[in-house]
């Protein structure tokens, strides 16, 4: 179904978020176009930093690599979290992969006005690899994995698919 060259940015980021969505996500459930968050956060990226291109190494889609070689996300919540900073590992990973030394990643969260710069390490390295890894695992599960306890699903365009009895 999936290998690990199909792994791109938002298999790691529900893989963070939640495994259940990372499965529906693979199988082609896509609710996140009907979601208000989605639309708001598409938004907030396509305003916040037009002068930017988007580079694209196949699976993986990353909003921005500036001149020293480092990876730029726009994120459209108030804080990082830890799903945000394994995405932008997981794009310095890819880049490595094709010859392109990334520095690190640099979130951008422009409704607080914050930026997060992240090195790229080999501890960072080794654990994008690891993430590779448990996204195949998950998305090659015959079965779904549980939904996580319902206060975890507030604003997730899946609730109602996970939520519906």
């Amino acid at each position: 179904m999936i290998t690990a060259a199909d792994v791109g940015g938002v298999h790691i980021k529900y893989l963070y978020h939640c495994p259940r969505q990372l499965w529906l996500y693979a199988r082609g459930v896509r609710p996140e176009q009907l979601s208000s968050t989605v639309q708001l956060g598409e938004a907030v990226h396509e305003t916040s930093y037009s002068r930017s291109s988007p580079i694209d190494l196949g699976a993986a889609k990353l909003d921005h690599l500036d001149g020293a070689a480092w990876v730029h996300e726009v994120k459209s919540s108030a804080k990082p979290s830890r799903a945000d900073e394994a995405q932008a590992m997981h794009y310095c990973y890819r880049l490595h992969e094709v010859g392109v030394l990334a520095q690190g990643g640099i979130l951008h969260y422009p409704k607080t006005r914050r930026t997060k710069r992240l090195p790229y390490t080999n501890e960072a390295a080794e654990q994008a690899a690891i993430d590779i890894t448990k996204v195949v695992e998950v998305v090659s599960a015959t079965d779904s994995p549980p939904r996580l306890a319902r206060p975890a699903c507030r604003g997730c365009s899946y609730t109602d698919y996970c939520w519906n009895e």
